[in-house]
């Protein structure tokens, strides 16, 4: 790349992210009220389908990505993406994609499993825009889009420059032609029809069952000021039927009206389900104690979101919604790629309502209280790559927004040699920060995470069989290694299951798994088999943990317990002693000698009270490695940046499990 393109490319990186991401004075767009279609297409001749009766046998890890965006989705197409749905499927079963700035981007592994979530709103219509000889191209409201994507334009500096606008601009001529009158209605569901089915259409021609398995999925992407980010990805289980179109933020901004819509879906025999992401963006908003309209929350909402969500999405690029700090101050490892910055959010912070740990606190101190929880998730982590691509390796990061942040310099990794930065910062000032004499552009991405991946235990590799793990939440989340997590709680667990080898786990019979409920009372003590095994790709194990809520007379607690270490026991404190891991900084390097290959127990909570309603959830956690950014800076030759984490330790996060009170109102699941 010549100085040139790159002086270019750095001003458009500037620009665009200071319109379209640091600005939080930005006004949402008023809902243009696209009327929601009801109409179901009957897709039965050309959907696959296994017609298998699932064997209740050995449950299997298998890895997925649930969250993945191509040229579809407006901002996507914008960034740079030409790829396609296609395209998407052939990256997650191994094959090479190339990014927008022209390098190959492919996993070090195939996945077993991927979802296209297209952003609903405006589902297709920049990419059909930037084609005039194309219907919705010949509108004038299109006019903006013209040739975007086309080669050579996005090194054309003018048309570069072009794209920090057209965010708002393109948007704005979009509501205000649906308000005025004067753009067609009929052709912009036409358009959005057909990007739909072409979607669902690649689904199907990529599914092969018992291989790869891939879902009909959009994302439903509300843009609210004052709430954040309030997004949902909807997966559908099959595709034998499906909704004409999906259900779009240009309807209703309101979670709960997604809700009605798949509960209208659900009796008609079109099953799907929703999962919200980024609570951490979310101004406290995704896990608030009152509904969309301010009103406390009952037991009519809490069945509803339990049947529409299960599942939460708690790590990806844009940051880790575990917990914060500030809110699980003796958890020493809260602070894992914590945002401190957003492109939804007025502000970051520790906001009550943010976090997926403080709403499980919540959740069970509202059962305690007489009412449903509303709060029962499951855990799946996933990447919102807006490149078709899964970026979870830490060594080969390429980002998220393609032409936004796809280099290191433009994710703030690196330095800016010192004539772009007085170039940058005198174009865009409030850009640039000084870091140690040191001029970096001050980008929201040098916050993102190279996260992550969702893990089920299903029977097999099929729509079925999976969609069914999401259902009873036999989940668990990785922040990008593919490291197997297994947690069980029950009664007459033995020391035999660690290491249990083929058929069906015995555990199941005595206990439930991750995802399940049971009840405090029963003959012996209650006993939690944990078990984690580390990628053979990735650092090995450090410790394996229990994290637990409660309710107890003084409200809500929660402790992290280590349970199994790579080093000794864990003393007193529940703490596993240092075992010694550490990482060259010069060259990335690991310890090579010591951690564990795999860490598992039976474990029985020291403080368990059968009053006490609570959860508990396993957590695991590699030996140190270097973070992206720390890569980024080796491979240009030059220190990291000083104020972010040299390293990190890659997690997995397995779904809880929650103990009832009472033996009465407990729900034993075993599946």
């Amino acid at each position: 790349m010549s100085a040139g393109q790159t002086t270019r490319l750095m001003l458009f990186a500037a620009l665009t992210l200071l319109a379209a991401c640091g600005d939080n004075n930005y006004k949402p767009l008023p809902e243009i009220h696209i009327p929601a279609n009801e109409a179901i297409v009957d897709r039965s001749d050309k959907a696959p389908t296994t017609n298998a009766v699932l064997p209740r046998e050995r449950r299997q890890a298998y890895f997925g990505d649930l969250h993945v965006h191509t040229r579809y989705s407006f901002d996507a197409f914008i960034f740079g993406a030409t790829v396609t749905p296609r395209d998407a499927y052939h990256y997650a079963r191994g094959g090479a994609l190339t990014h927008p700035f022209g390098f190959e981007i492919q996993l070090r592994q195939p996945l077993d499993f991927y979802a296209v979530t297209d952003h609903a709103a405006f589902l297709g219509l920049a990419t059909a825009g930037a084609n005039p000889q194309s219907d919705f191209g010949k509108t004038s409201e299109a006019e903006l889009l013209h040739g975007l994507n086309d080669p050579g334009y996005s090194t054309n500096p003018l048309a570069t420059f072009n794209r920090r606008s057209l965010f708002r601009d393109w948007m704005r001529a979009m509501a205000s032609g649906w308000e005025s009158g004067t753009l067609d209605k009929t052709l912009v569901r036409q358009t959005t029809h057909s990007a739909w089915q072409d979607t669902v259409d690649a689904a199907d021609e990529a599914y092969v069952p018992g291989e790869f398995t891939t879902f009909a999925a959009f994302e439903f992407t509300p843009a609210l000021e004052d709430r954040g980010s309030l997004h949902r990805n909807v997966i559908f289980r099959g595709t034998s039927l499906v909704p004409e179109e999906p259900f779009s933020s240009n309807t209703s901004t309101n979670p709960e009206k997604l809700w009605d819509w798949l509960d209208g879906l659900r009796a008609r025999d079109v099953e799907a389900l929703a999962i919200p992401h980024n609570a951490n963006l979310s101004n406290g908003n995704m896990f608030a104690l009152q509904d969309f309209a301010g009103k406390p929350l009952d037991d009519a909402y809490a069945r509803q979101r339990a049947r529409n969500e299960p599942l939460v999405e708690i790590t990806q690029v844009k940051g880790t919604s575990e917990t914060h700090p500030l809110l699980s101050d003796t958890d020493e490892w809260a602070d894992f790629e914590i945002a401190s910055e957003s492109i939804h959010a007025r502000s970051v912070g520790a906001e009550h309502g943010s976090y997926v740990r403080r709403a499980l606190l919540d959740g069970i101190e509202l059962a305690s209280e007489g009412q449903a929880n509303p709060f029962k998730f499951g855990f799946v982590g996933a990447s919102d790559t807006h490149v078709a691509g899964t970026t979870d390796d830490e060594s080969n990061y390429f980002s998220k927004a393609g032409l936004m942040d796809g280099i290191p310099s433009l994710r703030g990794s690196t330095p800016l040699p010192w004539w772009q930065g007085l170039l940058v910062g005198f174009v865009a000032p409030n850009f640039v920060t000084d870091v140690e004499g040191r001029t970096y552009i001050q980008s929201p991405a040098r916050n993102f995470s190279a996260s992550g991946l969702t893990a089920v235990w299903a029977e097999e590799n099929t729509r079925e069989a999976i969609y069914d793990a999401f259902r009873r939440k036999e989940t668990f989340a990785t922040s990008g290694p593919r490291m197997q997590l297994r947690m069980f709680a029950g009664r007459g667990l033995e020391a035999s299951m660690l290491d249990w080898r083929g058929g069906k786990h015995p555990a199941y019979t005595r206990g439930v798994p991750m995802g399940g409920d049971i009840s405090a009372s029963g003959e012996g003590p209650l006993q939690f088999l944990l078990q984690a095994s580390a990628d053979p790709n990735g650092a090995p194990l450090q410790r394996l943990q229990v994290v637990k809520g409660w309710v107890s007379d003084n409200g809500v607690e929660e402790k992290v317990f280590d349970v199994a270490c790579s080093s000794g026991l864990p003393d007193q404190h529940h703490r596993c002693p240092d075992n010694g891991a550490r990482v060259d900084a010069e060259t990335c390097a690991i310890s090579s000698d010591v951690g564990a290959g795999a860490l598992g127990t039976i474990w029985v909570d020291p403080l368990f009270d059968p009053g006490q309603r609570a959860f508990y959830y396993a957590r695991v956690l590699e030996n140190p490695t270097c973070r992206w950014s720390t890569w980024d800076a080796l491979r240009e030759g030059v220190e990291p940046r000083p104020d972010l984490p040299r390293t990190l330790q890659e997690r997995a996060w397995s779904s809880p499990i929650w103990v009832e009170p009472d033996q009465a109102t407990a729900v034993s699941t075993v599946n």
